[in-house]
């Protein structure tokens, strides 16, 4: 019996298993399985999902999965990808931590990570233009991510704090200059 609860435990354990660079690093990945191949949520709501689950507080992946989950079937459903997103992670960790005295010098794993950093770079790039793109993020509008980068990057401002100017400047467009029907 393939169930719903299975799958989704299955696909996100697979997600944690092979997504080396975090949360961001994961977001192309979980959307070719959420939205293209499993189709368990449209582009649109899988942007919701990310916005939503970037605004709160807690580890990224996690609460994507645990949005997914509740989606396609409330508590046991976000239940099941959460553990499905978690457990890898924890056995890797686990497992690394019994041996890392073994090889915390290896010259080999040390070159190994250097290697991974810029592909983690590139994996976080590719779904940040393909959000911007799904966003619809135009030439017009492209000073509002640009300005809230640079703020974040070169001020110091808190992203907690450019997330609430956000939502706050958006709730106003969307109410009293051009209100959504």
């Amino acid at each position: 019996m393939n169930s719903i609860y299975w799958t989704s435990f299955k696909t996100f354990f697979r997600i944690g298993m092979f997504t080396l660079g975090g949360g961001y690093a994961m977001i192309p990945i979980i959307q070719d399985e959420i939205v293209e191949r499993h189709k368990w949520m449209s582009e649109e709501e899988f942007l919701d999902v990310l916005a939503i689950a970037q605004s709160c507080p807690g580890v990224f992946a996690i609460n994507i999965s645990i949005f997914i989950g509740y989606k396609l079937r409330k508590i046991k459903g976000a239940v099941c990808t959460c553990l499905g997103t978690a457990l890898p992670s924890f056995l890797i960790i686990l497992l690394i931590a019994m041996f890392f005295h073994s090889f915390k010098d290896n010259r080999i794993v040390e070159a190994i990570f250097r290697g991974i950093r810029p592909a983690v770079v590139a994996l976080i790039a590719v779904p940040t233009f393909n959000l911007a793109k799904s966003a619809r993020i135009t030439l017009t509008n492209c000073w509002i991510p640009i300005t809230c980068a640079m703020a974040i990057w070169a001020l110091g401002v808190s992203p907690i704090l450019i997330i609430l100017i956000a939502g706050t400047a958006g709730y106003i467009y969307g109410r009293y200059i051009r209100p959504i029907e």
